[in-house]
């Protein structure tokens, strides 16, 4: 674990696993910071090198002192990896984190091996845009914040399949959310990513992409994926059934697979 320094502040960086197998950097969704991976990585670290950042705004990294983009959390993403001497590798992000992988496989073409992103879009609609203005508008009131973003997170079916769980993540998360620096962060990252639009550069992307849909996404429905994978030249699309927007959590398993089975595939196999 390192502080790595970037111009836009000190950027919170973690590399696990033996740096001699294929190199794969994670990339967070909005609410996650590199914690969010724990449970993912004895499984990914026994086939790859993982870095995880959490962006500005994120976990330990700085906060911001003005306004930024999605472009700018790529470019945090590119000084980390100049700073770790990282000429290719592996590029996954989920939702936020889709959004930076994208931008960065169209700004950086020949840096990434193999490109895979997860409920996430090219584009912020107006629809996502409103969405988003909820979530601020509901930062004032833990509760409030809580119910207006964690129901359409998560499906209606894991709710229902899993209320321990989700009894326990209303705890933990009405303490996280009660923390103003960390809703003041949110408000930060959700406008940093209103003027997002690649939708017209996808074709950039030289890298073999996969795109993972849930059918009960209802931030990023599936046909923003759809799009993605129409638009990027050598796709592989995929819709994970009976899942939300958070699929890491829902289905950690197919998660998991669908990454390494990506990456250790050969895409230039003759049939």
């Amino acid at each position: 674990m390192s502080l790595v320094q970037t111009s836009y502040g000190n950027i919170h960086v973690e590399t696990h696993g033996s740096n001699d197998k294929p190199m794969l950097v994670l990339l967070n969704g909005i609410m996650m910071s590199t914690q969010s991976w724990t449970l993912f990585l004895p499984s990914l670290i026994e086939h790859t090198h993982v870095i995880l950042l959490d962006f500005l705004d994120q976990g330990q990294s700085d906060k911001a002192t003005k306004p930024y983009t999605v472009h700018d959390q790529t470019q945090v993403l590119y000084e980390v990896l100049q700073a770790l001497d990282v000429k290719k590798l592996n590029v996954c992000g989920i939702s936020y984190g889709g959004e930076v992988a994208l931008d960065f496989s169209v700004q950086y073409p020949k840096m990434v091996e193999r490109l895979m992103v997860f409920n996430t879009t090219a584009k912020t609609s107006l629809w996502l845009k409103d969405i988003g203005d909820s979530w601020i508008k509901a930062t004032h009131d833990p509760l409030a914040f809580y119910l207006t973003t964690l129901p359409t997170i998560y499906s209606h079916q894991f709710y229902e399949t899993h209320k321990e769980w989700m009894t326990n993540r209303k705890e933990v998360l009405l303490g996280v959310f009660s923390n103003p620096e960390f809703m003041q962060s949110m408000v930060r990252l959700t406008q940093s990513s209103e003027a997002f639009d690649v939708a017209s550069q996808l074709s950039k992307i030289k890298a073999p992409t996969l795109v993972v849909s849930s059918d009960l996404d209802t931030i990023t429905p599936a046909y923003e994926q759809e799009r993605i994978a129409q638009a990027i030249p050598s796709s592989t699309y995929m819709i994970l059934k009976g899942c939300g927007h958070a699929s890491m959590y829902e289905q950690p398993n197919t998660f998991v697979s669908l990454i390494l089975g990506h990456i250790s595939h050969s895409h230039s196999l003759a049939l």
